[in-house]
C-alpha cells in the first residue's frame, strides 16, 4: 500500500512500534480517508518485529470492524516495513491516562473494553497483548477497538518457556503472571483478564498497579506482589468496582 499520499501524525511510540495516524492529503484523496500505520521503532527492526506485524494482517479476516482495528495491508515508510490499519472515529486510550479518570467516562471505556475483548474471547482468540496503547476508544458512545495482535493465538491453552525477562514477548508492565514462563500455568483467555485488569486499574486510579525499574523486578511483582486496592489509592471509589478490579488481577 502506498502511503506517500498521508500526512503521518504520532499517536505513540516504545521500545517496539511507532503508531501513526495518517490523514489524506494527496488529489484525488485517497481511500480511505485516514489510516493507522505502525512501524517498528528500530531502524534495523529484527525478525520478531516483522512477524509481528506479518501477523497480525494474518488474522485481519477473524477480526470485526465493531470491536478491532482491522489491518488492511503491508506498506513501506522511510524504508521500513509498515501495516496499515483501518482508522476508527476514536482515541488511544494511552492519551487519556495522565491522570484518574472521571467515574462516569471510566465505566463507559471499561464497559466498551470489555465487550471488545468478550468478542475477541468469542471468536477463540487470545490477545496476549492488552494494553492502552493497543486500544481506540470513543469517549461520547463507549466504544472500544482493540489492535496489536502480534502476539495473538488460537490456542486453548499454551506454555511460556521461561526466557530470561528482557526477552519474553510481550509488555511486562501488563503481564499476566503465567505470561513469565515463571508459573505452572498454561496462557488463556484469563491471562488477558489480567491484563485488562491492570489496564482498568491504571484508567480509573491513573497509575500501574505495580512499579518497577527493571524486566526481573516486574517478574517479581506479577507472581508474588499483591496490588493495593483501587480505593485505598483514590478516594470514592465504588466498593463493587474495587473488587471487580482486584478480581481480574
Amino acid at each position: 500500500m502506498d502511503l506517500s499520499g498521508y500526512a503521518l501524525t504520532i499517536l505513540h511510540q516504545d521500545a517496539e512500534f511507532v503508531l501513526w495516524r495518517g490523514i489524506a492529503t494527496a488529489s484525488p484523496t485517497p481511500d480511505p480517508a485516514s489510516v493507522l500505520v505502525s512501524i517498528p521503532t528500530s531502524e534495523r527492526p529484527g525478525p520478531d518485529r516483522i512477524r509481528m506485524l506479518e501477523h497480525q494482517l494474518a488474522v485481519r479476516a477473524e477480526l470485526d470492524s465493531t470491536w478491532a482495528v482491522r489491518p488492511l495491508a503491508l506498506g513501506q515508510h522511510q524504508g521500513r516495513v509498515a501495516l496499515v490499519l483501518e482508522d476508527q472515529p476514536g482515541e488511544l486510550l494511552e492519551r487519556l491516562l495522565d491522570q484518574p479518570m472521571e467515574l462516569g467516562l471510566f465505566l463507559r471505556l471499561a464497559a466498551g473494553l470489555a465487550s471488545a475483548l468478550s468478542e475477541v474471547h468469542r471468536r477463540g482468540i487470545i490477545h496476549k497483548d492488552i494494553k492502552p496503547s493497543h486500544v481506540l476508544v470513543n469517549t461520547t458512545t463507549g466504544q472500544a477497538w482493540l489492535m496489536g495482535f502480534g502476539l495473538s493465538s488460537r490456542l486453548p491453552r499454551e506454555r511460556q518457556t521461561p526466557d530470561p525477562p528482557d526477552t519474553i514477548a510481550g509488555t511486562l508492565a501488563y503481564m499476566a503472571p503465567e505470561q513469565t514462563g515463571r508459573m505452572n500455568r498454561s496462557i488463556d483467555a484469563r491471562s488477558d483478564l489480567y491484563s485488562l485488569g491492570v489496564t482498568l486499574y491504571r484508567m480509573f486510579t491513573g497509575s500501574l498497579p505495580f512499579t518497577a525499574a527493571e524486566p526481573i523486578e516486574w517478574v517479581h511483582c506479577h507472581i508474588a506482589r499483591q496490588p493495593i486496592a483501587p480505593g485505598e489509592r483514590v478516594g470514592n471509589v465504588p466498593v463493587t468496582l474495587s473488587v471487580i478490579i482486584m478480581k481480574l488481577l
